[in-house]
């Protein structure tokens, strides 16, 4: 039974993980959403103080903005409450008479 347990927890861990778009200079200056973040391809200089060699790398800074909303996902209007309503306290509603 263990077994069958630590097999259904492990095996969906390596189908869930997906890496990252690679960044090339192919694709320098496309955007990707990345954990929130709107992340672009850019070539970034190395140099000895960084110990980075030049390359190309996804820019996903603090100064970057949000990813935009999915505009397949619609939120439903909430209905608001009626009008002439009163709830007197530890009272029933009281409408218009």
């Amino acid at each position: 039974m263990r077994r069958i347990l630590a097999l259904l927890v492990l095996l969906p861990l390596p189908v869930l993980a997906q890496a990252p778009p690679s960044c090339t200079a192919e694709i320098e200056g496309q955007t990707a959403c990345m954990a929130g973040k709107l992340c672009e391809c850019r070539f970034e200089r190395g140099g000895q103080l960084t110990g980075r060699p030049d390359r190309f790398a996804w820019d996903c800074g603090v100064m970057r903005p949000m990813c935009p909303p999915d505009p397949t996902i619609t939120q439903t209007p909430s209905n608001p409450p009626p009008v002439n309503l009163w709830l007197p306290p530890g009272g029933r509603p009281m409408g218009p008479r």
